[in-house]
């Protein structure tokens, strides 16, 4: 039904639909299912989604010891304090953490559209959610914006950090909750890709740097900024401001700066953060095996 961004906002516009919708529609092609099964696998995943947050809020720890706890502490701070940052922004930002947090620490997470980049979509709903008090079936749209974005992605660049670096995992991540916010706040097809647009960009040549190899530093807290981040590309595009490259030459940027990324800053833990005295210190603790010397 549609190849590029370009086509799903035409579809859309055209044929004065959500994006939501568009994508709902293509699946239900695709899968050749009702639109009652596709909603419903959608509703799962939004309760995935909706577990993950709460285990998270509530407190967990990795085996590693390296994450778990940061989003509690987040939540304790917007009770005791006034963010710098603003509740909504801060409250999306803890959301994301809860969620890789969860992943961390083994628990059941919806890939979105990774496990390391879990926490952008779910993470802004349930912050946003609290402002803009949707249905829930707005809210299982919302996964559907995402995913329309994401599908793109998915078919024209890369969403793994193996294969494009982290700008592929957390950079789309933070794109497809972008534009979701903007449909859900009520804003129009090409608003949604602009709000996409401006996130990737501002997450061009993120390097994907798994300190011991571990989905847990610095993944946990890349979730935090794409949130943020998606926020504010959000409220940008809602207040009309465009993007001057235009979301598919965006998403083909990141194709070719991911095909020139060096394989150590691609999920191998060879290069970047996991490269540092640090973190090499701390592979060393986990796996018992001596640090290398400079």
């Amino acid at each position: 039904m549609f190849r590029n961004v370009a086509e799903l906002v035409e579809i859309a516009e055209t044929e004065g639909l959500l994006i939501s919708e568009v994508m709902i529609r293509q699946e239900m092609d695709v899968r050749d299912a009702t639109r009652e099964e596709v909603m419903s696998q959608m509703e799962r995943n939004l309760e995935v989604m909706e577990n993950a947050v709460e285990d998270g809020l509530k407190g967990v720890k990795s085996v590693s010891g390296l994450t778990g706890g940061d989003a509690v502490l987040l939540q304790n701070y917007m009770k005791n304090h006034e963010p710098l940052s603003g509740t909504l922004l801060l409250d999306a930002v803890s959301k994301a953490v809860a969620t890789n947090e969860v992943n961390a620490a083994m628990g059941t997470i919806c890939a979105t559209p990774t496990a390391g980049s879990a926490g952008c979509v779910p993470g802004t709903l349930f912050a946003v959610k609290n402002r803009l008090n949707p249905t829930r079936e707005q809210m299982v749209r919302y996964l559907f914006t995402a995913g329309a974005f994401g599908y793109v992605v998915a078919n024209n660049s890369f969403i793994s950090g193996a294969a494009g670096g982290c700008q592929a995992e957390v950079g789309s991540a933070a794109a497809m909750a972008a534009a979701a916010i903007v449909e859900m706040a009520g804003g129009t097809p090409q608003q949604s890709a602009e709000a996409f647009a401006i996130t990737l960009k501002n997450m061009l040549g993120l390097v994907c740097d798994p300190v011991a190899g571990l989905v847990e530093v610095p993944c946990v807290k890349r979730n935090a900024a794409g949130a943020s981040n998606a926020i504010v590309s959000a409220d940008m595009a809602l207040a009309g401001v465009t993007s001057r490259i235009p979301c598919d030459e965006v998403i083909g940027a990141m194709y070719r700066i991911g095909k020139s990324m060096p394989s150590a800053l691609r999920e191998t833990a060879e290069g970047g953060l996991a490269a540092t005295p640090t973190g090499r210190a701390i592979a060393s603790r986990i796996y018992g095996i001596p640090v290398e010397k400079e």
